[in-house]
């Protein structure tokens, strides 16, 4: 009779079995899909505040009123996000029909006719886009607004302007590289860099421009 054997509990155990190669390429593909459009609300954000900011900087190097600033800012925001969510719907559509006009190739192909409402649920939406790409400018720009709204003196108002989109700038700068995993100091001090300089070139070529009295 044979007698029973103990395992020795020295001997390794069985390594848990790595996860499959396409399960893997799924949660990065996943990452990826969720933090795009993230992204790009981000760097929606950012342009309307540059651009805006830049506006206003512009007009105020000329016209110290307050009602000239904000009406222009203001004016900026309004055409901004239209610009904005146009193109947006624009770009998107004509990639809604280049892959609508894929996917019907390939259902020809296979001997299937037209494509299911199922599959075209999964293709970008244009109204969507514009809406998104709208809202992201306009929130940007809402930033130098509401930091000259309330501020009468002129000196006072253009580094208020200044100090917000500033801080704006870091944040998104921040927000930008943790959504494209990209190096967080070099991003935000890029896109720090960027909004001054766009702000400096457009005050100090206006300021020419009406010192000159055009």
């Amino acid at each position: 009779m044979a007698s029973n054997q103990i395992p020795n509990p020295k001997l390794p155990l069985p390594a848990a079995p790595a996860p499959p190669l396409d399960v893997e390429q799924s949660r990065e593909f996943d990452y990826a899909k969720r933090s795009q459009w993230l992204r790009a609300a981000v760097l929606g954000a950012n342009d309307g505040l540059v651009s805006t900011a830049s506006l206003m900087m512009g007009v105020g190097a000329v016209k110290p009123d307050i009602k000239a600033m904000i009406l222009t800012g203001f004016a900026g925001l309004v055409a901004g996000a239209c610009s904005m969510a146009i193109g947006e719907f624009v770009s998107v559509y004509s990639q809604r029909d280049i892959e609508l006009s894929q996917m019907e190739r390939e259902k020809k192909r296979a001997g299937d006719d037209g494509v299911g409402g199922a599959e075209e649920e999964g293709l970008p939406n244009p109204m969507q886009a514009a809406a998104a790409s709208a809202l992201a400018f306009s929130v940007g720009a809402m930033v130098p607004l509401l930091a000259a709204c309330f501020i009468k003196e002129y000196r006072v108002r253009v580094a208020a302007v200044v100090a917000a989109v500033t801080v704006a700038l870091a944040v998104f700068g921040w927000l930008g590289a943790v959504l494209g995993r990209a190096p967080v100091a070099r991003s935000a001090a890029r896109v720090l860099i960027g909004g001054w300089l766009a702000m400096a070139v457009t005050f100090g070529l206006t300021k020419l421009i009406g010192s000159r009295g055009l």
